[in-house]
This record gives structure tokens, C-alpha cells and sequence, in this order.
């Protein structure tokens, strides 16, 4: 199983930008779907973004045109390019790996956006 770990999170204004990146273990080449998930307080994991092994991405509604998933197959990493943040933003930010019946997580990554 592959084994994700993320980084770039932090602390950010408001209108801020940061990048995510989630580091597999593996090359993700083959990965069928990488997606990046947050959980904010309180509240239940959502799906940010996805981009799948042919480069087709998705977002929700709340972060089209502010974010951008991306991956690096030489380097095995996704990145998540967060422009603009919100104090809504803030969460922590999960990495997400699914091939067939292989599902694997990171530990998360907290982003906060102060107003």
C-alpha cells in the first residue's frame, strides 16, 4: 500500500496563498485517483479537488478558480496551489490514493486562514 505524507500547511492571512504537497512512497504513475480531502472542525470530511491518472481534474464549487490540483509523476508528489484563502479554508487537509481496491491516506496537513 502506498504511503502518502503531506506538507506545506500553515498559518495564512486572509487572501493568502499556500501549497500542499502530498509525497507518495511509490511512483503514482499508476494510481488511478489522487484526491485532496479537508475537515474542518466539527465537521465532516469533504472533497476538495481530484485529478486522476490521465490529468482530468474536479473541484467543488466553494474553491473553483482559487485552487489548483497538480501532480509531478517524476517526483511521485500532487500539490494542492491554494490562492486566495478564505477563513473558510480552514482545515486540516487530507491526501487521498485510489487504485482498484487500494485506498491510502496521509496524516493531514492543518491549514489555517486568519481573517
Amino acid at each position: 500500500q502506498v504511503q502518502l505524507v503531506e506538507s506545506g500547511g500553515g498559518l495564512v492571512q486572509a487572501g493568502g496563498s499556500l501549497r500542499l504537497s502530498c509525497a507518495a512512497s511509490r511512483s503514482i504513475f499508476s494510481i488511478l485517483i489522487m484526491r485532496w480531502y479537508r475537515q474542518a472542525p466539527g465537521k465532516q470530511r469533504e472533497l476538495v479537488a481530484l485529478i486522476t491518472s490521465g490529468g482530468t481534474t474536479n473541484y467543488i464549487d466553494s474553491v473553483k478558480g482559487r485552487f489548483t490540483i497538480s501532480r509531478d509523476v517524476a517526483k511521485n508528489t500532487v500539490y494542492l496551489q491554494m490562492n486566495s484563502l478564505k477563513p473558510e479554508d480552514t482545515a486540516v487537509y487530507f491526501c487521498n490514493a485510489a487504485s482498484g481496491t487500494e485506498v491510502s491516506w496521509g496524516q493531514g496537513t492543518q491549514v489555517t486562514v486568519s481573517s
